[in-house]
C-alpha cells in the first residue's frame, strides 16, 4: 500500500479501531472506469484468476477483507469491504454475479468476451493457456467509503 493509501485509510477510520486486514489495489486493465462503476454503485463483484493467487503465493480473499480501490495513477478512490467469497469454474459463474460486476452493457455475453480476453492475455503473460472451465475467485463487495476529491 502506498504512502496516498495509507494516508486515506487512516484518515476514514480516524480513532475507531480499525481492521487489520487491507490492502490496496486497481481493478482490471481499465482501473478509472472500473472503480468509477463502484463508486456508482454499479460494480458491486469482481472475479481474478485462482492461478494467480497461487503463482503469486497470496491469500485467498475473505471476508474480513477491506480494500483501497486505486485509479491507474495510484491514487486512491474509494474503500470496499468483501461480503463473500466463492471459487468456481468460469463457465459456470452465473449470470446474475457477470451483471454484479457492472462491466459494458451489463449482459452475461459481454461480461464473457471481455474476461476471456483479458485472461487469454494475462495466463499467456504467465505461461499458461486459457481454459473455459478455469477456476475463478469470485468476490462480492459494499461500498464503504468513496474519497472527498
Amino acid at each position: 500500500m502506498n504512502r496516498e493509501a495509507k494516508t486515506y485509510w487512516n484518515n476514514y477510520w480516524g480513532d475507531k479501531n480499525a481492521p487489520e486486514s487491507v490492502t490496496a489495489w486497481q481493478f482490471g486493465d481499465d482501473p478509472d472506469y472500473l472503480a468509477q462503476l463502484v463508486v456508482d454503485g454499479i460494480k458491486t463483484a469482481t472475479c481474478s484468476g485462482r492461478i494467480f493467487y497461487d503463482l503469486e503465493n497470496d491469500p485467498l480473499p475473505t471476508t474480513e477483507d477491506y480494500s483501497v480501490i486505486m485509479n491507474k495513477s495510484d491514487e486512491p478512490v474509494a474503500i470496499i469491504k468483501t461480503t463473500e467469497v466463492g471459487i468456481m469454474p468460469m463457465n459456470e459463474v452465473p449470470e446474475e454475479f457477470a451483471v454484479a460486476e457492472g462491466e459494458g452493457d451489463r449482459t452475461y455475453q459481454y461480461w464473457w468476451e471481455a474476461h476471456e480476453k483479458f485472461f487469454k492475455e494475462e495466463l499467456k503473460g504467465v505461461g499458461y493457456e486459457f481454459s473455459e472451465d478455469m477456476l475463478l475467485v469470485c468476490e462480492r463487495f459494499e461500498l464503504v467509503h468513496v474519497r472527498d476529491n
